[in-house]
């Protein structure tokens, strides 16, 4: 492995992370906590955006600022608990396309470092 190696190119690039976030979007929309934020959504588009996001997190094009993520997430009212929970399928799908356990590290790091843009509700009790 050389120095300029990154996440998303010794997983395979762009074919491994559009079938994990395909997968990860077939857990979502299962979910009954997380499949009533993807009503009516366009599920091409999303997954062609996750696609770009989670590839810039594993060290690909860069794709968004936390300006972009906040402006697209505001709408939903996400709340900490819809986000563990969308973390928790991340990571589960990360753990099954044998990510090893430092790239998961830095990718989970990564993605709860994004709650502050995402997350715009507090859990309802």
């Amino acid at each position: 492995m050389t120095q300029s190696d990154t996440m998303f190119e010794r997983y395979g690039g762009l074919p491994f992370v559009t079938r994990f976030v395909l997968g990860l979007y077939d857990r979502v929309l299962a979910s009954p906590g997380l499949a009533p934020y993807f009503a009516n959504v366009d599920m091409q588009r999303l997954v062609e955006h996750q696609a770009k996001f989670i590839s810039s997190v594993m060290g690909g094009p860069a794709s968004y600022s936390n300006a972009a993520l906040r402006e697209a997430h505001s709408h939903l009212h996400i709340d900490d608990r819809a986000f563990d929970e969308m973390i928790g399928l991340f990571k589960t799908m990360l753990e099954e396309s044998n990510v090893a356990e430092d790239d998961l590290a830095a990718i989970m790091a990564e993605l709860n470092a994004q709650r502050t843009h995402i997350v715009h509700a507090r859990a309802r009790l």
